[in-house]
């Protein structure tokens, strides 16, 4: 029996090593990036690292990412001057872009559109409005000098809080522990198709001691939550400011708050809606295993945010 259960371990050992060396050989599964706070307390991307982002069991998707010197993913650096021509574009995943290859993000397609124009793309999974006003503001000097502002924009998600702070849990990533695990490849791609994802959500329900602030959470009226946020909107632009001449929202009006946008239409706040674009569109504008954008969503989101700069740059 002894001699069984050994025989049965190394057996086991052996195919999580043979798992191992095809994952990695076929790769089958992404590369993560590590990420950190800087000295002016925002989070990023470590600068200067290279990887391939892939998604779905099959290798469904997958592409290149590069973080430049300023911690984002991008095919270029930022160096903003009083004399070219520059479009930020400031958001989460949407902007962040590591589901196309960073060669062909939206800031590239939208320069290819426009001549004289540089883009800096300043995304990163996860931030919302209290990241990107942040942000904006500690590298005040940077942004001085770029012509228009687009901040994406989503309503339910991105003002859930009216001040700044870094968020622990994405921080929780970088701990000595999940860097370690991320080492195996077997045990990232397991977690990536949702292996662990039962015994997860069985420790999340025992751990929990909030469940009843949860209940009386959900039973906020939707009015009352529409609310809060516009005030959380109205608190963050208080406390950073918004250049209203240069900086511009990027939502999707469909899904947005009448009240919101009126808001944002009675008080000088440009929008781009993106929405009449990507629902009129014959073509899928979404990959079919995620929300993200496709080449084509992205490239409609590049036509919208060309045509406006260009107008601008016309009157």
């Amino acid at each position: 029996m002894k001699k069984l259960f050994i025989n049965m371990l190394l057996y086991a050992v052996l195919i999580a090593l043979c798992l191992e060396v095809v994952i990695r050989l076929l790769h089958l599964t992404k590369d993560y990036p590590v990420r950190y706070v800087d000295e002016f307390g925002v989070e990023k991307w470590v600068p200067n690292q290279r990887g391939f982002a892939v998604t779905g069991i099959r290798r469904q998707h997958f592409s290149e990412y590069h973080i430049n010197n300023s911690g984002y993913n991008s095919y270029r650096e930022f160096h903003p001057t009083p004399d070219q021509v520059e479009i930020a574009l400031v958001g989460d995943s949407f902007i962040e872009g590591f589901h196309q290859q960073y060669t062909n993000s939206i800031g590239k397609k939208i320069e290819q559109r426009l001549k004289d124009v540089e883009v800096y793309e300043y995304g990163y999974a996860g931030y919302d409005f209290a990241d990107q006003l942040h942000m904006i503001n500690t590298y005040k000097e940077t942004f001085d000098l770029v012509d228009y502002v687009v901040l994406g924009l989503k309503f339910e998600n991105d003002l859930t809080r009216s001040s700044y702070t870094v968020v622990q849990d994405r921080m929780k990533l970088e701990t000595p522990l999940y860097k370690t695990l991320r080492q195996s490849k077997l045990l990232v791609y397991l977690q990536n198709v949702g292996t662990f994802d039962a015994a997860k959500s069985l420790l999340s329900k025992i751990t929990s001691v909030n469940n009843n602030n949860k209940a009386i959470s959900k039973r906020s009226s939707e009015t009352e939550l529409q609310d809060q946020y516009i005030i959380n909107f109205k608190r963050l632009v208080h406390t950073y400011g918004y250049d209203k001449q240069r900086f511009t929202l990027l939502l999707d009006a469909a899904q947005t708050p009448p009240i919101f946008l009126k808001y944002l239409e009675d008080n000088g706040f440009r929008y781009l809606d993106f929405s009449e674009p990507l629902q009129a569109s014959k073509t899928p504008t979404n990959l079919i295993y995620d929300m993200h954008w496709n080449n084509h969503g992205r490239t409609l989101i590049a036509e919208l945010v060309a045509d406006f700069v260009a107008e601008n740059i016309e009157k």
